[in-house]
């Protein structure tokens, strides 16, 4: 199985990149459901469909409760959520409160590890190791261009555009949000620390 995607080209005669040709994803209509995921999750673990169930259900009113405690949640191999919003600008400091507040959103940032993909020797004879900082829950898909038209091409959300930044899928950078967004997310660091690259990238982000 594979990530499918088609072959689009930027019409944009605005754009630096005009003409050129870009890979770009594409969905099945359909979700996995609940159930769907609890069957999988059933082949590879000694517990119940029934209770896998009742647990995924529960998922959601835990992680509202520790939201509404202002507290992060991480899942292990999965990645950490938390509350972020946007929220209007006023002039003055003693304007500025809750009621200023708009859009909530949950962000997330993905778990990452470092990937070992050689050795480099330095001038002075000591060998180096070069590696890559891959998100936990993508470093191992592969992709396919398709043809089969009942895909989907989905647009980026308009607020989510709105608000993050344009982090690459190189180097250390953010994906802070800027204008008035606020807790918008980091790029996916690992737990050592180690800084990844912005969510627009695929696959690898470069360590640095």
């Amino acid at each position: 199985m594979s990530q499918k995607y088609i072959k689009t080209q930027n019409k944009n005669n605005q754009s630096a990149a005009y003409g050129k040709y870009y890979a770009q994803a594409v969905y099945d209509t359909k979700f996995i459901e609940t159930e769907e995921l609890a069957s999988f999750i059933q082949t590879q673990a000694s517990v119940k469909k029934s209770d896998i169930i009742a647990v995924l259900q529960e998922l959601g009113e835990a992680m509202k409760h520790f939201f509404e405690l202002g507290q992060k949640i991480h899942l292990n191999g999965i990645g950490i959520f938390k509350v972020g919003f946007s929220a209007i600008g006023v002039a003055k400091k003693e304007d500025c409160s809750a009621a200023t507040i708009t859009t909530r959103r949950v962000l997330f940032q993905p778990e990452t590890e470092r990937v070992v993909v050689g050795q480099e020797k330095k001038a002075d004879g000591s060998i180096k190791q070069k590696y890559v900082i891959a998100k936990t829950l993508v470093k191992d898909v592969v992709f396919e261009e398709t043809h089969d038209n009942s895909m989907n091409v989905e647009e980026e959300d308009e607020e989510e555009t709105n608000n993050t930044g344009g982090g690459s899928s190189s180097g250390s950078g953010t994906n802070s949000g800027s204008g008035s967004s606020t807790g918008s997310e980091t790029g996916g660091g690992d737990n050592n620390g180690n800084g990844g690259g912005g969510d627009n990238g695929g696959g690898f982000d470069t360590g640095s």
